[in-house]
């Protein structure tokens, strides 16, 4: 089953976030708190949306599918990142990960999104072999970049001393 997280999804959400972490060898990143998700997914203003794979049998859940709007230019339309898809290592293989995709396909349909993107690591075979039996078509030729900690710090303070900071974005 699919389903729509809700509040009460937190501990297991931030649980699921950790273990997707240290799956991708980065546990020391995935520093987010039960608060922080709290207020980013059910606050006023949410920054992102949450559905939660559940076993049909024993109603445990099983992974999890975290995303946002974003907007392309090119096309003129909003989109839908997928930010995290995470399914239990002892619930792989059983259609949740295929069932937490299609759910989103869903919602690109529904809402009128003409794109559903995501990264996947590049030493995660098992991963891109599933996605590309879906018809999944790899950017290659894109690469990702990054500016945190004291780069952004550092090019941040060469902001032009007049900068009105833009309105926080809201949906």
């Amino acid at each position: 089953m699919i389903r729509a997280a809700t509040v009460n999804d937190i501990a297991e959400i931030r649980a699921m976030i950790r273990e997707l972490a240290e799956y991708e060898r980065s546990a020391e990143q995935a520093r987010a708190t039960e608060e922080q998700l709290r207020e980013a997914l059910f606050g006023e203003h949410p920054a992102a949306f949450v559905l939660i794979a559940e076993d049909d049998e024993t109603g445990q859940t099983v992974g999890y599918a975290l995303w946002f709007p974003h907007f392309s230019t090119w096309t003129g339309t909003r989109g839908l990142h997928l930010e995290d898809l995470y399914v239990r290592s002892h619930a792989r293989g059983e259609g949740h990960g295929k069932a937490l995709l299609a759910s989103l396909a869903a919602v690109c349909r529904q809402n009128g999104y003409e794109r559903f993107e995501w990264w996947v690591l590049a030493w995660n075979e098992p991963t891109i072999d599933f996605y590309k039996s879906l018809g999944v078509e790899l950017l290659d030729e894109w690469t990702v970049c990054r500016l945190s900690g004291r780069p952004l710090k550092e090019l941040a303070a060469q902001a032009p001393a007049d900068f009105n900071q833009a309105p926080v974005w809201q949906d």
